[in-house]
């Protein structure tokens, strides 16, 4: 091999440990500097300890976080217990974990962080100090992080306290989560107490009226009833369709027709590809049975009731609307503020209920003047992120 190659190969070697090396350094300032890509490791591993500890401290949610907990710390082992059992244990020397209990049960009686020695007969075992660190949830201790180590040095027990502080912030998170849930549950067993001693006062009314003059048509009706009650009183997830809940208010109107005779005239246009929309259980029903009972029983002669689901790019308009007495603006918004001293059929709760589900973007927007009829309007995403239709109501 002549000088000539030599010198060639040894440029183009040269050349690609430079582009080499300008790959890795451009990559590096595209990542920030050494404590971007720390603080960056940092609020990951903080993000991903922090998605099953939202779902409360247990068992599960423990030994899901406890290896994230204890990265952030960079510790040999750690533990979390609450305060009737030993949760989760990750990391070496896991034959300590028998006593973490009783550690827990020493810090929730003085609520603060204590550091105490490890008393092991494993020579090889270099688990010398634990750091207890109590999760409070609203001002009581409800469990313990500990962190096990060779040296319990300040800096550490700094950084399990701060640790154990975060935790408690999600623990609460938590807790205001499953509140939440518990206040929709009792916010839809309210408002079925609210529809259903009227409805089934009146259903109940019409069908005996029949039973002499045409039993065939008293025995439907009570079918019907039977279908529409199971609907509105059985166990439900989140979430139905409007096909599902369409399905409840034909029936609702079946028997309200049975009682208002020729009186009461229902439209309905349904767009097809509008009925698989998920929305909040028990959330159309309540805005037909309030057109019903406040807009068109106190109207004379006949009351015509419409309802339309129209297709809308990526969402769907729904409407329920009367041509009855009307109401005043302002006691609507009353309503709609949860006033109890006004009489609506739960408007505040379906509102609520949708704000929270789709955003506050997606409440109720009613148009009403006394004497002019009500129109009342449902804007709903076909697709929303948490809202599954495999959360569906079940009987």
């Amino acid at each position: 091999m002549d000088s000539l190659s030599t010198a060639w190969i040894l440029a183009l070697v040269l050349a690609a440990v430079a582009v080499g090396t300008w790959v890795v350094a451009r990559r590096r300032r595209e990542l920030g500097t050494a404590s971007d890509r720390t603080a960056f490791r940092t609020l990951h591993t903080a993000n991903l300890a922090a998605s099953p500890l939202r779902q409360g401290l247990n068992a599960t949610s423990a030994d899901q976080s406890l290896r994230y907990l204890r990265g952030l710390l960079g510790a040999p082992a750690a533990a979390l217990t609450d305060l009737e059992q030993d949760l989760s244990w990750d990391g070496r020397g896991d034959h300590h974990r028998a006593t973490s209990y009783d550690l827990a049960a020493a810090t929730a009686t003085s609520g603060r962080t204590r550091v105490e020695a490890v008393r092991c007969t494993d020579p090889r075992c270099q688990l010398r100090e634990v750091i207890v660190a109590p999760l409070t949830l609203d001002d009581r201790v409800v469990g313990t992080l500990q962190v096990y180590s060779p040296s319990a040095n300040a800096g550490l027990v700094r950084a399990t306290n701060e640790v154990a502080e975060w935790v408690s912030r999600q623990l609460e998170l938590a807790d205001v989560e499953a509140s939440r849930a518990r206040l929709m549950e009792a916010e839809v067993r309210a408002l079925r107490a609210q529809i259903s001693p009227h409805f089934i006062y009146n259903s109940l009314s019409a069908i005996a009226s029949f039973v002499r003059t045409d039993p065939e048509r008293a025995r439907e009706l009570l079918l019907e009833f039977a279908d529409f009650t199971r609907y509105s009183f059985r166990r439900h997830g989140d979430f139905t369709t409007l096909a599902e809940e369409l399905r409840s208010i034909e029936r609702y109107l079946m028997l309200e027709k049975a009682r208002f005779g020729e009186r009461l005239q229902v439209t309905l246009r349904i767009a097809p590809e509008a009925l698989g929309v998920t929305l909040p259980f028990l959330s159309l029903q309540p805005l037909v049975e309030n057109a019903v009972r406040h807009g068109l029983a106190g109207k004379t002669g006949t009351g015509r009731l419409t309802i339309i689901a129209q297709n809308a790019g990526s969402h769907v308009l729904i409407s329920v609307e009367d041509d009855g007495v009307g109401e005043d603006p302002q006691r609507v918004r009353r309503a709609l503020g949860g006033d109890p001293s006004v009489d609506s059929v739960g408007l505040a709760n379906v509102d609520e209920r949708l704000r929270s589900t789709f955003g506050p973007q997606y409440g109720l927007v009613i148009e009403t003047e006394v004497g002019a009829g009500m129109k009342v309007v449902v804007r709903v995403p076909k697709f929303a992120p948490g809202v599954h239709p495999e959360d569906r109501a079940t009987p």
